[in-house]
């Protein structure tokens, strides 16, 4: 067993000046811009993490991580986003009634808003994860943020699928948790609760049906999300101490979140959690309006939301030929492209020069 990395820990970015912004979205909720800042520069980065997880996955320790790839890269001023669905925040603990709209009609705007004044008109390009990039493709295509120069969106982003086993948890998974097993909320940690504890049975039941590795928190991320043993990467692809503290790096989820990804896949795109809800206007409407240019990165072993970005550029690609690009990521899985110990030789070039291009 390796050391054990410190939880929340910063020790991954050096030689920059760090900084934390607080600010509040409508409906009432603290969230947190933090700065790495080494020098001025006309192009701003923001880092958008996906459910369950934080800036955390941006900034590990334990190899070259994207925060200080970009920094060394020249992009000299980034910064990361946790917002509600962050695993630094309580509100995932809590029986909530969030959506992926709250994110993209409160959260993003408002973490834009306060990015922008401290950064002026500079250009700003976003690269998001898992559901932090659906909701900020929502709050993109829906008109409630603008003036983005590029995106880059990893495993996901207008065009949620995920496999039929996956489908079956999404939808029937929420009920049973909260009224079977009152249960409103998953944990990787329920390997850790006490015997004979329903968190604890749980936890041993999902272990029974997964036999490549001997961490619970691993096996229960599998059942969270996805399709496989492992389900949200490959063994192979992360370093050793990253395996051992998966349970630090994706929190707990409130499983409301589920019943609205399921409608989305149900869909085939973007929806609505509610269908009277007129926050966002119709975000697959006219995808040819939108002019910001988008990298969708696309893992070949993705077990969690499959082909769903190849599908994404396909449409774009139809509705605006040759703005929008797609990098598919040989042997990566959904989480790895960010977290995995070679990202920083296999993906993280990849999105650089896609900044640079853009850069202009």
């Amino acid at each position: 067993m390796t050391d054990r990395i410190p939880r929340f820990t910063l020790q991954g970015v050096t030689g920059t000046e760090m900084s934390e912004r607080l600010f509040a979205t409508e409906d009432g909720l603290g969230l947190s811009l933090t700065r790495f800042h080494r020098a001025d520069c006309d192009d701003v980065v923001l880092l958008i993490h996906g459910l369950t997880l934080s800036r955390d996955m941006f900034i590990m320790p334990e190899h070259t991580n994207l925060v200080s790839y970009l920094l060394d890269a020249g992009f000299t001023d980034v910064w990361t986003l946790d917002y509600r669905m962050s695993n630094r925040f309580p509100y995932d603990l809590e029986t909530h009634r969030h959506t992926l709209d709250d994110v993209a009609a409160f959260d993003h705007p408002a973490a834009l808003e306060a990015l922008r004044e401290v950064v002026g008109d500079r250009r700003i390009h976003v690269i998001a994860h898992c559901l932090g990039s659906v909701t900020f493709m929502a709050s993109l295509f829906g008109g409630k943020v603008d003036q983005i120069t590029s995106v880059v969106a990893n495993s996901v982003s207008l065009h949620p699928r995920v496999s039929k086993w996956a489908a079956l948890k999404l939808r029937f998974g929420p009920a049973l948790a909260e009224y079977g097993l009152g249960m409103p909320v998953l944990d990787p940690r329920f390997g850790d609760a006490l015997w004979f504890t329903r968190r604890k049975v749980f936890s041993r039941a999902v272990s029974l049906f997964h036999r490549e590795c001997r961490d619970s928190a691993c096996h229960m991320l599998s059942f969270m999300w996805g399709d496989g043993k492992p389900a949200m990467f490959a063994h192979e692809m992360l370093h050793e101490a990253t395996h051992e503290r998966m349970e630090d790096l994706c929190g707990a989820c409130g499983v409301h979140y589920y019943r609205h990804v399921a409608k989305m896949v149900a869909a085939g795109h973007i929806v609505p959690f509610d269908e009277a809800d007129t926050r966002l206007p119709d975000v697959m409407g006219d995808l040819g309006a939108v002019e910001t240019p988008i990298l969708l990165l696309a893992g070949t072993a993705n077990h969690v939301f499959t082909d769903s970005n190849i599908v994404t550029h396909a449409a774009l690609e139809q509705a605006a030929p040759g703005r929008h690009e797609l990098e598919l990521l040989p042997g990566y899985g959904h989480v790895d492209p960010f977290v995995g110990k070679k990202a920083h030789e296999d993906v993280f070039p990849r999105i650089v020069e896609f900044l640079r291009k853009k850069a202009v």
